[in-house]
């Protein structure tokens, strides 16, 4: 039997779990942490930012989603290597999970950084951010849950700000001001890493899902 589907986190395989493989349920998902307030991170690349958000912050559990299989497989081995418990690290397609798999007011805090924004019309549909996904980044947060987005292309910024404001109901853009860093790997992600090395901006945005009052409740 697969380890996975008994134990879908990393500190026993070392390896990000294969949803094409084995598909799991969200119930499958969080079965070892059950009453952990849960954040999902979108795109997790070589896994920075969930090594340091797991590493601050123990009683949280914390869920990342990658395409490649290179990249989730590296970043398994990262966390792998630290004993981290509080990491699940999955390697599928992040549009159809957040559809079909996370239920809603799932998590706390959905976490997209440095999407690739795919500029060319006939790739725009590898878009991991559409109006769907919006919507379902919407629906499965809660109350005061929030939304991060980071990205070193100003216009994809844009775009993205003014699709969350079209499409869905979140608050924001909250801009959020750099901070200093204490260490080389001091950084939410690789990829701020590298564009801050090379000083180009960085552009940051947080969205909360508020409660929208009705006609009748204003």
């Amino acid at each position: 039997m697969d380890t996975h589907l008994n134990d879908p986190t990393l500190s026993s395989s070392g390896q990000a779990i294969d949803l094409a493989a084995h598909p799991l349920t969200w119930a499958q998902v969080i079965q070892t942490m059950p009453d952990k307030v849960r954040e999902l991170e979108v795109g997790s690349g070589k896994g920075l930012f969930l090594q340091t958000a797991a590493l601050a912050d123990p009683n949280r559990h914390f869920v990342g989603i990658e395409l490649s299989h290179k990249f989730a497989n590296r970043a398994a081995q990262r966390i792998y290597k630290l004993g981290l418990s509080n990491v699940t690290l999955l390697c599928g397609d992040a549009k159809k999970f957040l559809s079909e798999v996370v239920p809603d007011q799932a998590v706390q805090c959905v976490h997209v950084y440095f999407p690739d924004p795919w500029w060319r019309n006939k790739h725009k549909k590898r878009r991991v951010l559409n109006e769907q996904t919006l919507q379902d980044i919407q629906r499965v947060l809660p109350l005061g849950g929030q939304f991060h987005f980071w990205t070193d292309a100003l216009d994809y910024y844009e775009h993205i700000c003014q699709e969350v404001m079209q499409h869905t109901q979140l608050t924001g853009p909250r801009y959020v001001p750099e901070r200093g860093v204490h260490h080389a790997m001091d950084y939410t992600t690789h990829f701020e890493r590298r564009a801050r090395l090379s000083s180009q901006p960085v552009y940051r945005a947080i969205f909360e899902k508020q409660q929208v009052l009705t006609d009748h409740q204003k």
